[in-house]
């Protein structure tokens, strides 16, 4: 469930919607399957306690599993013991059910901002050895514009942590997002190529390229919201199987795991 949807949907409802997990994750799991590809899911603890299957089979497929909280609550709106909580409890369902430790964090709607800095210290306590939410763009719902847009340790009250930022480009003096979940959809994908071309070209470094799967899913059923909201939603999900496959054939990609090796 995305925290646009959180003030009509309130998570004890979250059981009476029929689930759609399984068919959109097989889908990915397919066409990643297709081009050889790892990459890293970022998890709800919430589905792994009601799905632990979908997790068991991400991870047959050699794939990461990473931890994105348990009931997708944004981290500036918590009290430091309430994340505490609710990431342990994610943690350790994910790690129960696969067996092995998790060391990747994203917060949910990339809610690791100036204001929540603090959370970094919690996941080292944690024992998270990398985390991918601080967005270094300006957005309505998160971001901070002056963090660095490439992968950067962190010294924390608690010890390191390595940060890997989403995806931005630096145009005209500001960053622009790109290449991940709304993004991805709403651009065109000759500006997510060039994007890609860009970064790896000038800073040497690779992109983070990042999807939901309801965004692979265009017959979902649509909840009553804003237009804007139902416009950053709904638009061009039609159109992100055929992106997903056009960038995997074109680009190189793997998981954070395999890039970064946080063990």
């Amino acid at each position: 469930m995305v925290s646009a949807f959180s003030s009509r949907v309130r998570f004890k409802e979250w059981p009476t919607f029929k689930s759609r997990v399984d068919r959109n994750v097989e889908l990915i799991l397919d066409i990643l399957d297709e081009r050889k590809v790892q990459a890293t899911f970022f998890v709800l603890g919430w589905i792994g306690e009601k799905n632990p299957e979908v997790v068991r089979r991400i991870v047959r497929r050699g794939h990461e599993i990473g931890c994105h909280g348990y009931r997708h609550s944004l981290v500036y709106d918590m009290e430091r013991d309430a994340f505490r909580e609710d990431t342990r409890k994610a943690k350790g369902i994910l790690e129960e059910i696969t067996g092995t430790p998790v060391h990747g964090y994203r917060a949910p709607s990339f809610s690791i901002t100036k204001r929540s800095l603090w959370a970094l210290d919690v996941l080292v306590e944690e024992g998270f050895k990398y985390d991918s939410s601080i967005y270094p763009v300006r957005h309505d719902r998160y971001g901070y514009p002056g963090f660095s847009r490439v992968p950067v340790t962190l010294d924390t009250e608690k010890g390191k942590i390595l940060e890997v930022p989403p995806p931005s480009l630096r145009l005209l003096g500001i960053n622009v997002p790109f290449a991940g979940g709304g993004y991805f959809r709403h651009f065109p994908l000759w500006f997510t190529e060039w994007g890609i071309r860009v970064v790896n070209q000038r800073e040497g470094g690779g992109v983070v390229v990042y999807l939901h799967p309801w965004e692979l899913d265009p017959d979902q059923p649509r909840i009553p919201c804003g237009r804007l909201t139902g416009f950053r939603h709904y638009r061009n999900q039609h159109k992100t199987e055929g992106r997903l496959r056009t960038l995997l054939r074109r680009h190189r990609f793997s998981s954070f795991r395999s890039v970064f090796d946080p063990s």
